[in-house]
């Protein structure tokens, strides 16, 4: 499976990657620890949304492979349990 075409998880990854160069410009540029805190933080944020967007994706094709193409209640219940997820 490719998550190459998936645009959202792409966009969210190069906006994580973004962060992160803020964070070494401003460790580079001696920024206060508070302000390069924050930004990790977001870094942070951003890589564990992309990874719940690729789980979730990765479950959802390997359900269709095996199920078939997944019903409008089916993917409605898969996005309840990503949202779910989010507290492991």
């Amino acid at each position: 499976m490719s998550h190459g075409g998936n645009q959202d998880l792409l966009n969210r990854l190069k906006r994580a990657q973004g962060h992160l160069a803020t964070i070494l410009k401003m460790i580079e540029d001696e920024r206060d620890g508070l302000a390069i805190a924050q930004q990790m933080q977001a870094v942070i944020g951003a890589l564990e949304k992309a990874k719940a967007l690729l789980v979730t994706d990765h479950i959802e094709h390997h359900l269709e492979e095996v199920m078939g193409p997944l019903s409008k209640e089916a993917r409605a219940e898969l996005m309840r349990l990503a949202e779910l997820a989010k507290y492991l």
